[in-house]
């Protein structure tokens, strides 16, 4: 720490999932090895992949990722409004870590401008404990239309007189149209604060588009920051958006392990995956509604859920239901991890109306003796412990309800002398509110020689510590992070 005021320099996108978030990441790390100390910011993010904070709340995935770019502790402060679809229409809204209530999409608009206030209350203590701090904004800078009581880009931007730098796409196609006519539809003051831009994703010579580097400078009067090769070690790390799931998976020869997982509409904490990726041996088929469970599966994983009810319907509306149950009939196991282990019970409640319409019930699949009641607060918290095999984990809670029965008796696992989770009498169906599990490599070990295959030889956090350091060194070799530092106020 310098004593001085931290610097801040927001990053924002002509479009989502233009690399924003994986550019601040590797900034972060970055500067953090120049020795600066780096925390990064986000003031809204739209996620149902969240990580739980050191204070006792939550936060979008990115900047949890974010923050361990920058060797810093998750605050809660780094993502101060979180919205967490649960339908098409709505979403629950996280304030500073909290559940604050449910908006429904125009209701929200409304509402931002209360927010504003606790945003900036954030943002100002990252920035008296830090040298730098890197915000990132959401979705698309051009979105004019909702510029009223913007929190997220330039409305936060002027409130909290941050310079910007804007992010474009190649890969997409369109670039240049797409930076120059950020600039052409922003009010000229919004415009004023973008100080250059980055050209993500670009793939093949450089020296073809130092002309397009050149027209979009003329036309938008923005410093060119750099070209930036498309970084193909960014699948290994950590993905926030559940676009990330419609990406085909690269082939896998050798793969011995099949599991299968259903991809229900309100899918959460999906980075739960992450770790199976990366190992070698095993290969993930993700399933969408319209789809069959492949009949060699060795395991099948539910996921988590933002809306357990809505997906336990969709899943027995897209005949999942009768999949796994063959499933089961040819001896292979399954597990649900968090909203997946409440499906797997004999009924969902939720008579306070948490996730869905007050009193709805739904009998689930019954593979589990078991029921859930979705009431109380959120369960968020950092757990160690062990399966009932004995094999240890490190992992998080995040849930709501209380999940009791019969099966119980036979808990998935002990965490600080307590039993949870649940196992059912043949040993074949698992239930767990922990999610992180296979990103220990014990208890993901155990897995794979449980499904017939051998010890992992992957050690998942330092993969992920090591691109980390690769994307730092990339982003350096082709972006001007002097001049960064240089905009940045």
């Amino acid at each position: 720490m310098t004593g001085k005021p931290a610097k801040a320099l927001m990053f924002q996108g002509t479009g989502s999932d233009v690399g924003k978030s994986l550019i601040v990441a590797g900034l972060a790390r970055a500067f953090t090895l120049r020795g600066l100390t780096v925390l990064p910011f986000k003031p809204q993010n739209m996620s149902n992949n969240a990580a739980v904070t050191a204070d006792g709340g939550e936060i979008g995935r990115a900047q949890a990722l974010q923050a361990r770019a920058a060797r810093a502790d998750l605050s809660v402060h780094m993502n101060p409004v979180l919205l967490k679809p649960q339908s098409e229409v709505g979403a629950q809204l996280v304030v500073q870590g909290k559940v604050e209530g449910n908006a429904r999409a125009a209701e929200y608009q409304e509402i931002k401008a209360r927010l504003m206030p606790r945003v900036l209350e954030s943002f100002e203590r990252l920035k008296s404990a830090a040298d730098l701090v890197l915000v990132e904004g959401a979705g698309s800078a051009s979105e004019v239309n909702l510029r009223r009581n913007d929190i997220a880009n330039m409305g936060f931007a002027r409130a909290a007189g941050v310079p910007v730098v804007l992010i474009g796409d190649i890969d997409r196609g369109g670039v240049i149209a797409s930076l120059a006519g950020t600039k052409t539809v922003l009010d000229p003051e919004d415009a004023a604060m973008i100080r250059g831009f980055i050209v993500n994703r670009f793939r093949g010579d450089p020296s073809l588009f130092d002309e397009g580097m050149r027209m979009v400078e003329g036309f938008t009067g923005w410093s060119p920051i750099g070209l930036l090769p498309h970084f193909a070690e960014a699948v290994r790390l950590p993905a926030e958006d559940a676009l990330a799931l419609n990406s085909a998976a690269p082939a896998k020869p050798g793969a011995k392990i099949r599991i299968a997982v259903p991809i229900l509409p309100h899918v959460s904490n999906f980075d739960d995956l992450d770790p199976l990726d990366a190992e070698p041996s095993v290969e993930l088929i993700r399933v969408r509604p319209g789809g069959v469970l492949p009949a060699d599966a060795d395991l099948i994983l539910l996921l988590g859920s933002k809306a357990t009810i809505a997906d336990l319907r969709a899943l027995k509306g897209a005949g999942f239901n009768i999949d796994i149950a063959a499933h089961l009939r040819r001896g292979k196991p399954v597990l649900g991890l968090c909203g997946g282990y409440q499906m797997l019970g004999k009924s969902v409640s939720d008579p306070d109306g948490i996730e869905g319409p007050v009193g709805a019930v739904e009998t689930g699949l019954g593979l589990l003796d078991v029921e859930t009641r979705l009431t109380g607060d959120k369960h968020l918290v950092a757990v160690t412990g062990e399966t009932v095999d004995g094999n240890s984990f490190a992992g998080y809670e995040m849930h709501v309800g209380e999940t009791s029965g019969p099966d119980c008796c036979r808990s998935f696992a002990v965490i600080a002398g307590r039993a949870e989770g649940a196992v059912s009498v043949s040993g074949l169906v698992s239930g767990t509110y922990v999610h992180g599990l296979f990103a220990d490599d014990r208890q993901r070990s155990a897995w794979l020689t449980r499904l017939g295959g051998e010890v992992s030889r992957l050690n998942y956090e330092q993969g992920v510590e090591e691109v980390l350091d690769r994307l730092a060194a990339h982003l350096e070799r082709h972006l001007d992070l002097d001049r960064l530092l240089t905009i940045a106020r």
